[in-house]
């Protein structure tokens, strides 16, 4: 057994090595094509690491910049309390590229959950702060409205909200009985039957809030939603739905929390998911793409004079992200600037929902409920058994995906896809269902 076969068992001694089948060459795979490193097999990468690759393997100026990233990797400092110019030149490149001036406060951390955590606790401190001015008992404001089928990572606080097909995901762990509210999820194509439908899960959803809210406003902290739901199944909702959401929590002192740790950095056709709708969060929760992880706040935080962002130490961390992260972060947001590939995963993802709604005519009983607002795409299968054989037979044809949801096959491409790898792909699509 060479040494790139013994990989897999040499990890399994320790860990559960349950994963893809796949040993990733990290120095041979390229752009959209990953390499296994035990037999040289090309797959078109349509999975990019749970979406946290933007712009493909080994970009070129990437690998210019490795002495750089090679001198940083040597240490890792606690840049929460210990600055450098590395993280100063990450502020300027982030604050230029992806933050918006409508959300100036930023904080960071490692991994999505932790941010989704720290989103939370800006909420509850808020909240908190603002029933105590009111002379409301300080513990009363400590619940998070979410939407079924909602994905917001596997930490403490976020355990209460992730409820996803997989109920290994929180089964048996400690979770919080916050109010878990119906999700008015879109269907396609889109008519005037589904619409009704759609309409009135909406009118369902809002009432519900607005009963959660009657019984309990002042302990109601936030509101988190994904712009769509990843995880629980590409789920879209109308920007209707989230005008509705925004008025809600504006009456309420509820802050509007946005989780766009996969739909942000590109992959939807704009920067950021929620600017396809006209509703801005006051939270926005970001990662995967970002290498760094953390959240960005509106103005609305400055309601309460003494909070996380202005008092020491309300929230923190040893690392405060970790600054190889800041510096890889910097060179892929330029990546991004400099080859217009916002507007990349704009045009192919077109091109890529135009093919699948094709497939669905083609393969009726088949493939239905194409969907898709960029790169972020999906369609259905009749049942999880046969989306789980779907997805083996892509893995033949050396196509990388993964599943989501109860029956949905979804695409997460690197952004710098081209056409005829998005055509490569659909071809395949279109062999694996003759075959089937």
């Amino acid at each position: 057994m060479n040494s790139a076969d013994s990989i897999k068992t040499r990890i399994g001694r320790h860990l559960l090595a349950d994963g893809m089948d796949i040993i990733v060459d990290l120095e041979k795979s390229k752009g959209c094509r990953l390499i296994d490193k035990r037999n040289g097999d090309e797959y078109l990468d349509c999975f990019s690491m749970f979406a946290s690759m933007a712009v493909g393997f080994n970009h070129d100026d990437l690998l210019a910049r490795q002495d750089q990233l090679g001198k940083i990797a040597i240490q890792k400092p606690s840049s929460s309390d210990i600055y450098s110019e590395p993280m100063a030149e990450f502020i300027d490149t982030f604050s230029s590229i992806a933050i918006p001036d409508y959300l100036p406060h930023l904080f960071l951390i490692e991994g999505g959950a932790l941010a989704v955590e720290n989103a939370l606790k800006t909420a509850f401190d808020w909240k908190i702060r603002k029933n105590s001015a009111k002379g409301i008992r300080k513990e009363t404001g400590t619940k998070i409205i979410h939407f079924r089928q909602a994905f917001h990572g596997r930490s403490g606080y976020t355990l209460s909200l992730t409820n996803t097909a997989d109920p290994r995901k929180t089964a048996l762990f400690p979770k919080f009985d916050w109010p878990r509210i119906i999700n008015p999820k879109l269907t396609f194509p889109l008519d005037t039957t589904s619409l009704l439908e759609v309409k009135k899960l909406e009118k369902e959803a809002l009432d519900a809030i607005s009963t959660v809210i009657d019984r309990e406003g002042a302990d109601i902290a936030g509101l988190i939603i994904e712009p769509i739901q990843g995880e629980g199944g590409d789920n879209h909702f109308r920007d209707e739905f989230f005008r509705a959401l925004r008025t809600l929590c504006d009456e309420n002192e509820i802050l509007l929390i946005m989780d766009e740790v996969q739909t942000g950095v590109g992959l939807t056709g704009k920067f950021w998911a929620h600017e396809h709708f006209t509703v801005r969060p006051d939270i926005l929760c970001f990662g995967k793409k970002t290498q760094v992880c953390g959240i960005l706040a509106s103005a609305r935080i400055d309601e309460v004079a003494d909070n996380v962002f202005h008092e020491p130490s309300r929230i923190n961390s040893t690392f405060g992200g970790n600054l190889i992260d800041m510096v890889r972060c910097s060179i892929i947001l330029k990546i991004i600037r400099n080859n217009n590939l916002v507007d990349n995963a704009e045009k192919r993802g077109r091109e890529l929902l135009n093919g699948l709604r094709t497939l669905c005519l083609d393969f009726p009983d088949q493939m239905s409920n194409a969907r898709g607002r960029g790169l972020m795409c999906a369609f259905d299968l009749e049942d999880g058994k046969k989306r789980d054989r779907c997805l083996a037979h892509l893995l033949k044809e050396k196509i990388l995906l993964a599943g989501c949801g109860e029956k949905s096959i979804r695409f997460r491409p690197h952004l710098i896809i081209s056409c005829e790898e998005v055509e490569q792909l659909l071809q395949a699509i279109r062999k694996v269902m003759r075959k089937s």
